[in-house]
């Protein structure tokens, strides 16, 4: 049978141990505490990493984050100042600011984000709403890159902002900072994820963009073939005008050649006479005869002479 002295003994040192453990609670950098009895806040918040203490089984430590949370919303189709329907994806990111504010007002981060639901996704919808579609997809008014504006038909595509996106996400920030810092919420940042068409809409949009680089193309094939054209007739003009001047030269070496060949022909003559005669003669037969050739001639005639035998 055990002794009932060490049973009381241990039960004692449960007891104690479970007093100790009940009265105190550890805080490290990303915590911060709250201390409730019964239910209601006591005290400040504590926020200084550590070991700390409180009343056993009296108070509870009610432990929120410090660092930065996200909030990531939903997908939503809202309709633009222009009847444009699309998709709005967003996401912020906030923290507790005053944990006491926070847990009197939503108790957890459930609640928070619930709370954030509501503000940031109303919010977003009244700055789209309120805007037109290029206000929520272009930042500035500078010219899109590798898209030559030439004319104002092609200048006119493209609508001049008046906020842009990033105006618009600081506008939604400012509008929800000083609504949520009524819970306790310090909203550091948003912005916006994604937006795109909804699908009715989105098709008509691609062959638009689709027929305008077309039509792009186009101009620029229109513009290519009439440079090559003008390259060719360049071409075309500095052929004709070379083959002009080499022929001109020809003609003009071929008309010396044959000057000089008639005043060396002619001085010959004026040397020898009969040398002259007797060998443009040679030049004649051998032009003219060849082993088939049969030649009749008159005995009077100029090329039978050097024919003969000399007598």
């Amino acid at each position: 049978m055990k002794n009932p002295k060490f049973v009381t003994i241990g039960g004692a040192a449960l007891g104690l141990l479970a007093v100790l453990l009940g009265s105190v609670y550890v805080i490290d950098e990303t915590q911060q505490v709250i201390i409730t009895q019964f239910g209601e806040p006591v005290g400040q918040p504590v926020t200084t990493p550590g070991l700390h203490f409180k009343i056993p089984f009296v108070q509870n430590a009610n432990y929120f984050d410090k660092r930065f949370l996200e909030w990531d919303g939903s997908p939503n189709q809202i309709p633009t100042k222009d009847k444009r329907f699309i998709w709005v994806d967003s996401y912020a990111r906030w923290r507790i600011a005053d944990p006491l504010l926070f847990f009197q007002r939503l108790r957890d981060e459930r609640g928070a984000q619930s709370r954030l639901d509501d503000i940031l996704d109303g919010e977003t919808r009244n700055a789209i709403a309120r805007n037109n579609l290029v206000e929520a997809v272009r930042t500035t008014n500078r010219d899109p890159a590798n898209v030559p504006v030439e004319t104002e038909e092609e200048t006119s595509v493209l609508e001049t902002i008046q906020l842009g996106r990033l105006a618009l996400t600081r506008q939604i920030l400012a509008t929800t900072a000083p609504r949520v810092k009524e819970f306790g919420i310090e909203l550091m940042d948003f912005q916006f994820k994604r937006i795109n068409y909804v699908d009715q809409v989105q098709n008509d949009v691609f062959q638009r963009m689709i027929a305008e680089r077309k039509r792009v193309a186009e101009r620029f094939r229109s513009e290519g073939a009439g440079e090559a054209a003008r390259i060719s007739g360049e071409r075309e003009r500095d052929l004709q005008r070379i083959q002009s001047e080499a022929y001109r030269t020809a003609q003009e070496t071929r008309g010396k050649a044959d000057a000089q060949a008639t005043r060396i022909y002619a001085e010959a003559h004026n040397r020898d006479a009969a040398f002259y005669a007797f060998t443009k003669s040679m030049e004649a037969y051998e032009a003219s005869v060849d082993a088939k050739t049969i030649l009749i001639l008159t005995t009077s005639g100029e090329l039978l002479k050097y024919l003969e035998r000399p007598r």
